[in-house]
């Protein structure tokens, strides 16, 4: 059975992005990465600069959601109103589903792959790489020194990994929540992408 959903957890600093983006390139699939904050902000009606503020951001602090937003905590007929952090992130859980009934389609990060974990037609990748790759990497993209690129990395998992445990019950990165480890640093871009066109293939012989 074709697998016609793919989706993408990722490492900071691993090319997650861009081996989805050719690999949707290559399979003529949508791609989805910033690209769905724009999505769910029109079907929710929140504003897209909210959604990126919160874009794979651990849930916040009380204090935090009350000073954003000091009605999200008051009290209505039908009790305490949801807050910030759990509206962007329904809302963007909402558009993960429905983008994925739509067409086929790749989705990276954003617990895409808990979003879709009854689509029997799910594909559920996981690209890393090691540390010192993935410095360099992310010191050349953004011009960092390499200890500043080390802390940015740290502190992109960490939000990622916090992000993804909190509202999937799951933990990021674990085996037993991926079909498929990619390590980004063994190939080129454009032969991982062949790595996992053939994998895909191998799948719907």
């Amino acid at each position: 059975m074709a697998k016609t959903v793919i989706t993408i957890g990722r490492q900071f600093g691993s090319n997650g992005r861009e081996i989805g983006k050719r690999l949707a390139e290559k399979l003529d699939y949508k791609f989805y990465d910033k690209e769905l904050l724009n999505e769910a902000a029109k079907a929710s009606g929140l504003s897209e600069d909210l959604l990126k503020n919160l874009d794979e951001r651990p849930n916040k602090s009380f204090l935090f959601n009350l000073v954003m937003d000091p009605y999200s905590y008051s009290f209505s007929n039908t009790g305490y109103q949801v807050n910030l952090n759990q509206q962007a992130f329904q809302a963007t859980y909402d558009t993960i589903k429905k983008l994925a009934e739509d067409s086929p389609c790749i989705i990276v990060g954003r617990c895409a792959d808990y979003a879709l974990r009854h689509n029997p037609n799910l594909l559920r990748l996981f690209i890393h790489a090691p540390l010192d790759f993935r410095i360099k990497n992310v010191a050349e993209r953004f011009g960092l020194s390499e200890d500043k690129a080390k802390t940015q990395i740290g502190r992109e998992d960490k939000a990622r990994a916090s992000y993804y445990n909190y509202y999937t019950s799951r933990k990021w990165g674990a085996l037993e929540t991926y079909d498929v480890f990619i390590n980004s640093s063994l190939m080129s871009l454009d032969k991982t992408v062949d790595a996992i066109m053939q994998y895909i293939d191998g799948i719907e012989d």
